[in-house]
């Protein structure tokens, strides 16, 4: 992979990391790190830019504070992010507080994990998953 462009998780700005970096770094702009170790929080307002523009996948849990299976698969998520932060982008979708992007996605049932490659939808499933089942689900997808 040549330099990859990776989105900030605070200010949305554009960076461009050296492969041999992935998983350091800090935002040029804002200074935040890149590279979190946690899920990033996605609005209506930063979700275009945060998928269209970051060269690594995204997996994206659509998800709401009343659901319990949401809340059940919260720490799997976290996890995920902690260990794949270096080949993946992990963020989160309050659908209730951005009605536009969960409409969009036609977002039926919650959790729903849609992972998205260059900008684009290429695998989704709904309802909670253990680690054991994400992971196995992500490799899949081919992502290691």
């Amino acid at each position: 992979m040549t330099d990859p462009h990776v989105v900030c998780p605070h200010c949305s700005a554009v960076n461009r990391i050296p492969a041999s970096r992935m998983g350091a770094g800090k935002c040029g702009k804002c200074g935040v790190a890149l590279f979190p170790g946690k899920s990033i929080e996605l609005t209506d307002e930063n979700f275009n830019r945060q998928i269209s523009r970051n060269d690594l996948p995204v997996l994206v849990d659509f998800w709401a504070t009343w659901c319990g299976p949401c809340r059940m698969m919260a720490p799997v998520f976290e996890q995920i992010a902690a260990q794949k932060q270096n080949v993946l982008r992990v963020g989160k979708l309050e659908t209730e507080q951005s009605p536009q992007t969960s409409a969009r996605f036609g977002i039926r049932s919650i959790p729903t994990l849609i992972l998205f490659k260059g900008g684009r939808e290429v695998a989704r499933a709904s309802g909670a998953m253990s680690l054991a089942d994400l992971t196995r689900w992500l490799q899949q997808q081919g992502v290691h």
